[in-house]
């Protein structure tokens, strides 16, 4: 296990059992026991409640957290889970298919708090026109809350973004 200031990395040296693929981890699926015995001792001692159902809770409750989902991979002749601190990380926007101007918009606004356009033209070296076609999908994919009514007065501020 490993902390670091945007994740938590959990490494184990063996892959997934034969017959589990990772896209089945998060979705209710079958349970191939590497070792029935231990696994039938947390069970009995109710450490465990289904065989199986791990994956699907952890990716439930990260949800319900508001954090993105976690990330399953078999990596470097293994098994690696990656839990997210929030979903305002470079990698997690785009994944959700912002363009890179929308990016550094968002983080920009995780940092000072809010944006307005003008502020957005020069941050990313667009026109008027764009800075408006990009804040407006943002705020459409539910990304920026717009404040202010008109003009100068408009601002945006994160909302959560939904999930990819």
């Amino acid at each position: 296990m490993k902390v670091y200031d945007d994740r938590i990395w959990f490494s184990n040296p063996g892959g997934l059992p034969e017959g589990i693929t990772v896209e089945e981890l998060k979705q209710p699926h079958k349970s191939r026991l590497r070792n029935s015995l231990i696994a039938r001792v947390f069970y009995l001692a109710g450490i465990i409640e289904q065989f199986g159902s791990g994956t699907v809770q952890m990716t439930r409750w990260m949800k319900e957290a508001g954090l993105p989902e976690p990330e399953f991979k078999e990596e470097m002749g293994g098994f690696s889970v990656y839990l997210y601190k929030d979903v305002y990380t470079e990698e997690t926007l785009r994944k959700m298919g912002l363009n890179e101007r929308q990016v550094r918009a968002v983080l920009y606004v995780k940092e000072k708090g809010r944006i307005s356009s003008k502020e957005y033209q020069e941050l990313t070296q667009v026109s008027r026109q764009m800075a408006s076609i990009d804040l407006s999908e943002l705020v459409k994919r539910g990304g920026f809350n717009r404040l202010g009514s008109a003009g100068r007065g408009i601002t945006y501020e994160l909302t959560k973004l939904p999930k990819e």
